[in-house]
């Protein structure tokens, strides 16, 4: 199984139905694929990790790089494991706001990556948090 993550710049903000319009379709066609995920989104940077299938999370990423919406994709990681580190999840999700909702997504985000055994991927979403609450 493949496990990949990677950090995106948004090209212009997103509207909260459109976030939640791209989610929809991700979780419907990861559902289909097999692979699981998180993805949490703070201003216009995105971060996310998918696992499942080789195939399926190599030509998930591919339609993600070729997306107008995504500007400076970079890959963190890219690599094989025996579990999956997200479960059930089609694609978990977080949303960062402004201000006090930064610390909020700092919390949320601990939260949902505390089981997580592989140390490189919570330092990435745990640092990714901070950094966007203290942007905010």
């Amino acid at each position: 199984m493949l496990q990949l993550a990677y950090i995106s710049t948004a090209g212009q903000p997103h509207e909260a139905e459109t976030l939640d319009a791209i989610l929809a379709v991700s979780r419907r066609n990861n559902e289909a694929d097999g692979v699981t995920g998180l993805l949490v989104a703070g201003g216009r940077r995105f971060l996310q990790a998918l696992e499942g299938p080789e195939a399926a999370v190599l030509a998930a990423y591919a339609r993600i790089r070729q997306d107008p919406r995504h500007r400076a994709l970079v890959l963190l990681s890219c690599g094989t494991v025996t579990a999956r580190a997200f479960g059930n999840w089609s694609m978990g999700f977080e949303r960062g706001g402004s201000g006090g909702d930064a610390t909020d997504l700092r919390k949320v985000v601990a939260n949902l990556v505390a089981p997580l055994a592989d140390r490189n991927l919570l330092a990435q979403f745990n640092g990714f948090a901070d950094l966007h609450a203290r942007a905010c």
